[in-house]
């Protein structure tokens, strides 16, 4: 038999279009870039302008020249080799970004080891070694090889323990681990610029250099019994030789990469506030191509129904691409402004126990958008400052009550436990319950336990450890 059921529900789709906009605002300014830069390659209606003067010349293409005669090309005053580089570069817009010029370490290594007392002949050695570093900053050809390759190549000789010698000192440079023959040896050298009375820097060294075969081979049972140590420390040691570096070099030039940061808003203080922009604003730059625009309405009164669709679904795309852009950069300035409404006294002093609560439906709800839209655009955004630039998600906090009645952000009270433990007596170092009570007596009530989060949250140790490496 057949049924009939009468069923009312709700059910909220997003077009793709809302899709690809949440996606938008989610996007980093370098991230935007090459988003910008993929829709220009394939949508040819949209454009991008740089300048008043190269759209002007841009627009003067299409004009049909007059005729030149022969006196007037023949007997032109422009000089030969502006007209023969058009031969070899036939684009119309040529790159005009300067090559970079990156600096060699091997450099770096030679300008530090010059402040080392050495001879003419032992610096000369030097320079010959560090000229034999691999791209990681290894030296991979035995050292005695290099001593005889070099005493032939002078014709005077190196003596095994001299060369030694001029090797350790060119070890002692920066980076540490540069100029290790083994792997071993790199993670040596680092563990050595540590503070050796550390018992985590201790054990490690000792591994490295009695038990490194049975630390590839995984035996920690053996080195357990060997060190006295149980498993969760031997854990602990193990947490610290994985954060040495493997590829001195390598590393160094990720670090520096990874620590440039490209700020998506700028604060700057005015005589009467404080001024929000966004550090790169690209709606302004994009627009519609004219001539692909009448072409689409020349293409609809044409019998190429295909040709037609094609180019007005690229019509339709650019259009809406653009203003997609425009949309997401009111939307982030909308945001920013919020915020920094919100976190005035922040943004004017940059001292963090100005900072109020602050969570992600307060912006919402003076921005008049969702929570989801606040936490995409926050999502990997940071903001320039006068005093530093800072991660917009790391303004965001939860708020508890001190003593008083008043809501203060956590960040307040993080602030509060660094200053107390830098105060505190080297010798005898606050416990987290100790911490809360000193808290309890500035008017903060907050549980041990609550202490315990904010201090690993800081990345700050435990009492025991403080008082072993003071």
């Amino acid at each position: 038999m057949l049924h009939q059921n009468l069923t009312q529900k709700q059910q909220l789709k997003i077009n793709p279009q809302q899709l690809q906009m949440l996606e938008l605002f989610h996007l980093t300014t370098l991230q935007l870039e090459q988003r910008i830069k993929h829709e220009l390659e394939e949508n040819p209606i949209i454009e991008e302008k740089t300048d008043e003067d190269d759209v002007a010349a841009a627009s003067s293409k299409d004009d049909v020249q007059e005729y030149q005669d022969w006196d007037e090309y023949g007997y032109d005053d422009v000089p030969d080799y502006k007209t023969e580089n058009k031969h070899y570069y036939q684009q119309d817009d040529m790159p005009d970004k300067p090559i970079i010029a990156r600096r060699d370490f091997r450099e770096d290594l030679k300008e530090q080891l010059s402040a080392a007392k050495m001879s003419e002949a032992e610096e000369t050695f030097a320079h010959f070694i560090i000229d034999n570093l691999n791209e990681k900053g290894f030296l991979e050809t035995a050292l005695d090889t290099l001593a005889d390759d070099y005493s032939l190549k002078t014709m005077s000789w190196i003596e095994a323990d001299d060369a030694e010698k001029i090797l350790q000192k060119i070890q002692r440079l920066e980076p540490a681990g540069v100029g290790a023959r083994t792997l071993q040896e790199c993670m040596l050298l680092q563990l050595c610029r540590m503070n050796t009375r550390c018992p985590d820097v201790k054990a490690a060294i000792r591994i490295l250099e009695d038990f490194y075969t049975d630390l590839k081979g995984r035996n920690f049972e053996k080195i357990e019994e060997a060190l006295g140590i149980d498993e969760e420390e031997l854990r602990m040691v193990l947490e610290l030789m994985a954060g040495l570096n493997l590829n001195p070099i390598g590393t160094t030039e990720e670090k520096s990469a990874a620590e440039s940061i490209i700020p998506d808003f700028i604060v700057t203080h005015r005589d009467d506030g404080v001024e929000v922009c966004l550090a790169n604003q690209r709606s302004s730059n994009l627009f519609i191509n004219n001539r692909m625009k009448s072409m689409v309405k020349d293409a609809e009164k044409g019998k190429d129904q295909r040709a037609f669709q094609y180019l007005k679904s690229k019509l339709n795309s650019a259009e809406w691409f653009v203003n997609a852009i425009r949309q997401r950069e009111g939307t982030m300035l909308n945001v920013i402004n919020a915020i920094v409404q919100y976190q005035y006294d922040y943004f004017l002093e940059g001292d963090k126990s100005l900072l109020k609560p602050m969570i992600l439906k307060n912006i919402a709800e003076r921005v008049g958008v969702d929570i989801s839209t606040v936490s995409r655009i926050t999502c990997n955004k940071y903001v320039q400052t006068p005093f530093g630039t800072i991660l917009l998600k790391d303004i965001f906090s939860e708020g508890i009550e001190n003593k008083q009645g008043a809501i203060v952000s956590n960040k307040v009270i993080q602030k509060e436990i660094e200053e107390v433990i830098k105060t505190e007596d080297k010798k005898t170092p606050y416990s987290d319950q100790q911490l809360a009570a000193v808290l309890a007596t500035k008017g903060f009530n907050i549980a041990r336990r609550t202490v315990t989060k904010y201090r690993e949250h800081l990345q700050i140790p435990v009492a025991q450890m403080r008082a072993f490496w003071a």
